[in-house]
């Protein structure tokens, strides 16, 4: 089950992801990456992308953890 709830908090998370980078916000800052004429990857979007390899880490460390064994 732990895998399951890794995988749907990663699904989660890469589309919040996802929304922040194609959309626009106050904070975008100066194009770091030009991708093609009209799109690239500006410093905010470095930041969302940073923050989301952190989360992934910390559900791949999370998943991989001991298994607890409940006494009853």
């Amino acid at each position: 089950m732990r895998w399951l709830y890794v995988l749907v908090v990663g699904g989660i998370v890469s589309g919040f992801t996802l929304l922040l980078i194609t959309g626009r916000y106050i904070n975008d800052g100066p194009v770091v990456i030009t991708l093609t004429r009209s799109h690239g990857l500006h410093a905010g979007d470095l930041f969302v992308i940073t923050g989301w390899a952190v989360a992934m880490a910390a559900l791949v460390l999370l998943a991989r953890g001991p298994d607890r064994v409940r006494s009853t």
